[in-house]
């Protein structure tokens, strides 16, 4: 891979604190309104409500909704690429600015990597800006808490994107993950 970087530490003992008033589960359709709103609150790159729909409806297998009191309040889009079965793409994941720094992240990701429909998946990818420190750090913290390698390398140059606005997009891809 063009410019990886392979980062891998030692052993590190994971806390798991139970979320207060939270749960984690299976989105439904009638999230997707909701995700979407939770997405137009924050930095994140915005997309069409139709596209949180779209992964309700045809992906809840392996996407993750947090709940507080029946609000939506973090959620992880994924899919498994038809053509690599052994991994899943976390496409978005986000939290609310009310949960952030509880975990809700890497729970959220545990949740996914554990589900059924991702019993054969050994890697986790996602693409991250250079400037989002936040999805780095969870990334990382993930690969370290699985006892596993994280490795960087580029996937989309500045110059694919329309607009000067975006930067560059670096793959992040974990694993290979135990069961």
């Amino acid at each position: 891979m063009k410019g990886a970087v392979n980062i891998k530490s030692p052993l590190a003992t994971k806390t798991v604190e139970p979320l207060e008033n939270v749960t984690i589960e299976k989105p439904t359709v009638e999230d997707g309104s909701a995700m979407w709103e939770l997405v137009n609150n924050s930095s994140l790159d915005q997309n069409s409500a139709y596209k949180y729909l779209m992964m309700c409806e045809y992906f809840a297998e392996t996407c993750v909704v947090a709940k507080e009191d029946d609000k939506v309040v973090g959620f992880v889009t994924a899919f498994i690429p038809p053509e690599r079965q052994d991994v899943v793409f976390v496409w978005q994941i986000g939290v609310d600015s009310s949960q952030r720094g509880k975990g809700v992240a890497s729970k959220l990701l545990d949740e996914l990597v554990n589900r059924k429909a991702c019993r054969d998946v050994r890697f986790l990818e996602a693409t991250v800006t250079p400037s989002n420190q936040a999805s780095q750090s969870l990334f990382k913290r993930f690969a370290r808490d699985n006892d596993t390698e994280c490795k960087i390398s580029e996937c989309f140059s500045e110059d694919l994107f329309p607009s000067d606005e975006h930067e560059e997009e670096l793959t992040f891809r974990i694993g290979p993950l135990e069961k």
